[in-house]
């Protein structure tokens, strides 16, 4: 895990101790490396959002949603696939939730790519592009965040940052999921929520102030409106513009009652709670739709462990990563899935249930599938012969749910083991051509990286025709 090498991360602008970088002196100011640069269109759609599910490790499509059980068992695995509300979509029997709602979203079950080492395959999903090197997790372009960020700031309001991310205790370094910002500068990387929204006591750190910090900030931001006009006098560069935009955001965050309640899953009614599961993945999906709707156009959650407050059993493992030396594939599934199943679930009932299915898109995903054939090996925790899957980036399935997009379909297929596609191959970038168009930013469009060259936003791909809406 490699922090972000940022002088200045946002989140340590939100920390109580950082509080005077709002009163920083010119000198410190200059050495911060937030980049300015010219957002790309934003859409005329301004309430467009995105929930972005992350599943890391990667799920196996052949256990969840592209189920082979005509295939030998050392292929197809233990689990049986049931039927949902769409009829000839079957999905994993232990998603029973999924299958009743089915009608609500789209299985997509041909995408692919080259890259299996999960960083390489982690900065090949999160930037759209072929990474220079094929392993480690720092991008070398920025990842979708910091694009849609440096697109749709200007569309925010009431302190509500563009991109924001929940991400369980130790995991909240940028460059963990491959979420740098590279040459579009710091100031476009998430906000993280760190921690389990289903614990005791849970609260999201750095928002709000403490009396004397009041004072302490009103002085401060006094001070900066001065230094701003001095800081434009003798600045052409540009760089002094990004990290105004900076601090200004970290300012709103702090003083904004709107902010805080967004966060705040303890306004919802303990049925809705019940509902999503008190769980890490239910109470992130909660408080994904809770921000969307406060404003937020991306939001990303990541689903690794689901009970981070209680021991993983035995045979079992911390996300989504089943070689066999980790977990036994089967009862790992058994552990995770209903926890799983019951969050989606209840996500996708919730767009719709309140209206935000037009302008809410749910995507879940991974960042690649898992090997076909079953390996046999022994788990370093149980010690005992189990069985698992390697990593598999030629074949992957995810879900996608509103956004005004057609659902109650299957996109594509894999050949009878899973193993590749045969009908409708895709890319990730596929998947981002459609989500940029959702949010109304052109993908065709350039931004300028460190040299001043311009870079396209999506170097290839295109919106994935049958998910589109039909009047489009």
């Amino acid at each position: 895990m490699v922090p972000c090498r940022g002088p200045v991360s946002r989140r340590s602008f939100l920390e109580v101790g950082a509080l005077s970088a709002v009163g920083l002196g010119l000198s410190d100011f200059l050495r911060l490396k937030a980049l300015a640069s010219t957002p790309a269109t934003a859409a005329p759609n301004r309430d467009a959002a995105v929930i972005f599910v992350w599943l890391p490790g990667g799920p196996s499509q052949l256990d969840t949603y592209d189920m082979k059980p005509d295939a030998p068992v050392e292929i197809r695995g233990d689990f049986r696939p049931i039927r949902t509300v769409v009829p000839g979509m079957d999905i994993c029997e232990l998603f029973s939730r999924q299958a009743r709602v089915a009608d609500r979203f789209t299985l997509v079950r041909s995408v692919c790519h080259e890259f299996a080492d999960h960083g390489g395959a982690h900065k090949r999903f999160m930037t759209g592009r072929i990474p220079a090197t094929p392993t480690e997790f720092v991008n070398d372009a920025p990842a979708v965040t910091a694009i849609v960020s440096n697109a749709l700031e200007t569309r925010q309001r009431n302190g509500i940052p563009a991109c924001i991310a929940g991400v369980d205790a130790g995991r909240s370094g940028v460059d963990v999921f491959s979420l740098g910002s590279s040459y579009l500068g710091s100031s476009h990387t998430p906000f993280m929520v760190v921690g389990d929204p289903s614990a005791s006591g849970f609260k999201v750190e750095n928002l709000g102030l403490t009396p004397d910090m009041a004072t302490r900030l009103e002085d401060r931001v006094h001070l900066l409106s001065g230094m701003d006009r001095l800081r434009r006098d003798l600045d052409g560069s540009g760089l002094m513009t990004s990290m105004d935009r900076f601090s200004q955001r970290a300012v709103s965050m702090l003083t904004s009652s709107e902010v805080r309640n967004a966060f705040d899953l303890q306004q919802e009614s303990q049925t809705t709670r019940d509902r999503y599961g008190w769980n890490a993945y239910g109470q992130r999906g909660l408080m994904a739709r809770r921000l969307v709707e406060a404003g937020c156009p991306f939001v990303t959650m990541v689903w690794e462990n689901p009970f981070p407050d209680r021991p993983i059993p035995a045979g079992c493992t911390y996300n989504w990563d089943s070689h066999a030396v980790n977990c036994h594939i089967f009862e790992d599934s058994k552990w995770r899935f209903p926890a799983y199943d019951q969050a989606v679930a209840s996500l996708i009932e919730d767009i719709y249930d309140r209206g935000l299915d037009k302008r809410v898109l749910l995507v879940v995903t991974g960042e690649f599938g898992r090997t076909p054939r079953l390996e046999r090996t022994k788990g370093s925790q149980t010690g005992l012969l189990q069985p698992g899957r390697d990593h598999w980036p030629q074949a992957m399935s995810f879900l996608v749910a509103g956004g005004g997009m057609r659902t109650g379909q299957i996109v594509g297929a894999t050949n009878a083991r899973a193993e590749h596609p045969v009908e409708r191959i895709l890319s990730p970038n596929d998947l981002w051509a459609t989500v940029y168009r959702h949010l109304g930013i052109d993908a065709s469009e350039s931004i300028l990286d460190l040299a001043g060259r311009p870079m396209p936003i999506l170097p290839f791909g295109k919106p994935i025709e049958e998910l589109l809406p039909s009047a489009s």
